[in-house]
């Protein structure tokens, strides 16, 4: 069995995910989230990082600001918050500013509803504010 920090070379796509969700998400969140990992979810959290990271975000099709600009809209519409903090951090590693953030959050809330909008703007305001203070 492959591990999830791809650390054995067995899995190249495995290895190709690890590498991009770190660059992407930060290696201290990945490697914190890896270390949280049970034998249980072990499968899907390779799966994931074999797809989305592995498959997807290494695609060249786009790049990576626009992969993570939709991902605020997809997540938006999905009311996933814990997700969609995540790829607020992510979004701002990849170069999106705080005002393309609000633009696009602003776009979600007319087309997914004011309540999802409203989620969103709450946790891209507390993770953005978190960013901020981490940076001073």
């Amino acid at each position: 069995m492959s591990t999830v920090s791809g650390s054995n070379g067995a899995d190249p796509r495995l290895e190709q995910g690890m590498a991009v969700r770190k660059e992407v998400l930060g290696a201290a969140h990945v490697e914190r989230s890896m270390a949280n990992t049970s034998e249980f979810s072990r499968p899907v959290q390779e799966y994931v990082t074999r797809a989305c990271w592995g498959d997807v975000w290494s695609r060249p099709g786009l790049d990576r600001r626009t992969r993570s600009l939709l991902n605020l809209v997809m997540l938006t519409a999905l009311n996933r918050s814990h997700e969609l903090a995540v790829h607020v951090r992510g979004a701002v590693t990849n170069g999106v500013t705080v005002e393309e953030i609000q633009e696009t959050l602003l776009q979600a809330t007319v087309y997914c509803g004011v309540p999802a909008g409203l989620e969103a703007f709450r946790v891209a305001e507390r993770v953005l504010s978190e960013i901020a203070e981490e940076q001073r």
